[in-house]
């Protein structure tokens, strides 16, 4: 395994973590808030969180051989931060645990592959697609707060994919680390937290109000937001991901860390993208040590606790940005001309696509959930279905 690691796998997984984190942690910090978390137990649910998707990252890419990612479920957190208030801190505990069950129970039982198998190829990636958009969209955004900073990451980009393709996007980290450096654009390191987070255990209490209003919607989010995509990332990638297994590890994963903090655990798009495509490696078949750096450093971020989120903190926001959306051109792009490619379902997948990115929300549920109920029906609704062969011998 280690003759085949690259340092693309290496900035690939600390790209991968860097997003992963600075997109939610702010969500994370609301929902610890909302229910009165201390500090040490808020220090518990970072390392709870780090250390369940390192360890879920590690086993599936290492037994899979697919750069398979993990998350936390960033709208499941969302959902809490607006549902946990007066809310004890065990019934919340209770509700991450009844989540997780059924999370798991949908992995042992296998329903989730069988329909994950009915979305139109087409459809997978326009949604792929819709769910990166606004990633790469603020890669170029930030030209308007930062211009000098994005506008050199960006033509080291340009550079990179004409003289070292393999290695543009560690030299746009590269770039952009060094142009902060010399331009003062860190925050101070005096802000920097040392303290290491222990798990502190929060015994689970069950109130059936709580599991039905935060439990049940915590698993809904989770399915349709976060683990549909997550399986279409890898789809889209080339790889036919075990989703039952996938689903049975990171809902195992939920249920021995919810009394410390990690509520839910997902498959991971945005991240994924970042892992399966070719900016991580141009053979597919070693870009799993990708999703094994990632899980690494996950580790060590839930470690760090405290001080990665300080670190994260004192970062410019458009460095972090224009790195993510470069980084994920390529996979926005060989998405878009997949899904709108076959002429007959063109509409159906533009649909998705322009759902997927208008971020609506019904019920709690997010806009790719709706993306593919829309698309699906466009879909059978334009599409002419196949034609049955005609028998030997009789007029066709």
């Amino acid at each position: 395994m280690l003759k085949d690691l690259k340092l693309s796998h290496i900035v690939s997984g600390a790209v991968a973590v860097l997003v992963g984190y600075t997109g939610s942690v702010a969500i994370i910090f609301q929902a610890i808030e909302a229910v009165g978390a201390t500090q040490p137990q808020a220090n518990s649910w970072m390392l709870a969180l780090g250390g369940g998707m390192g360890v879920t990252c590690l086993i599936l890419s290492l037994m899979y051989r697919m750069p398979i990612l993990t998350a936390w479920s960033t709208p499941g957190a969302a959902l809490l931060a607006v549902s946990l208030n007066s809310v004890p801190l065990g019934e919340a505990v209770g509700a991450f645990l009844f989540s997780a069950l059924l999370l798991t129970l949908t992995g042992i039982t296998g329903w989730f592959a069988a329909l994950s198998r009915l979305i139109p190829d087409s459809l997978a990636s326009a949604m792929l697609a819709g769910i990166l958009f606004q990633f790469g969209l603020t890669a170029f955004t930030s030209l308007q707060t930062d211009t000098a900073l994005v506008a050199v990451m960006g033509l080291t980009f340009l550079a990179g994919r004409k003289l070292f393709p393999r290695y543009t996007i560690p030299a746009v980290l590269a770039a952009g680390v060094a142009w902060c450096a010399g331009t003062g654009a860190f925050g101070s390191f005096n802000a920097l937290d040392l303290t290491l987070a222990r798990p502190e255990f929060v015994m689970p209490a069950f109130s059936l109000p709580v599991l039905i209003g935060v439990g049940l919607p915590l698993y809904i989010v989770t399915m349709s937001s976060q683990n549909m995509p997550g399986v279409v990332a890898l789809k889209a990638a080339g790889y036919q991901p075990p989703v039952s297994a996938s689903l049975t590890v990171t809902g195992l994963a939920s249920l021995l860390l919810a009394p410390f903090g990690g509520f839910a655990f997902n498959l991971a798009a945005i991240t994924a993208a970042i892992c399966a495509g070719p900016e991580a490696d141009e053979n597919p078949e070693t870009r799993y040590l990708a999703g094994v750096m990632t899980g690494l450093v996950y580790i060590l971020v839930g470690l760090g606790g405290a001080t990665v989120i300080s670190l994260f903190l004192i970062a410019p926001k458009a460095l972090v940005a224009t790195v993510a959306g470069l980084a994920l051109l390529a996979t926005i792009g060989n998405s878009l001309s997949a899904a709108l490619a076959d002429s007959t379902g063109r509409e159906a997948a533009l649909i998705t696509f322009m759902t997927t990115v208008s971020g609506v929300s019904f019920f709690g549920i997010g806009a790719p959930f709706w993306a593919l109920v829309l698309g699906l029906a466009v879909n059978h609704l334009l599409t002419p279905p196949a034609r049955t062969p005609a028998r030997a011998g009789k007029p066709a």
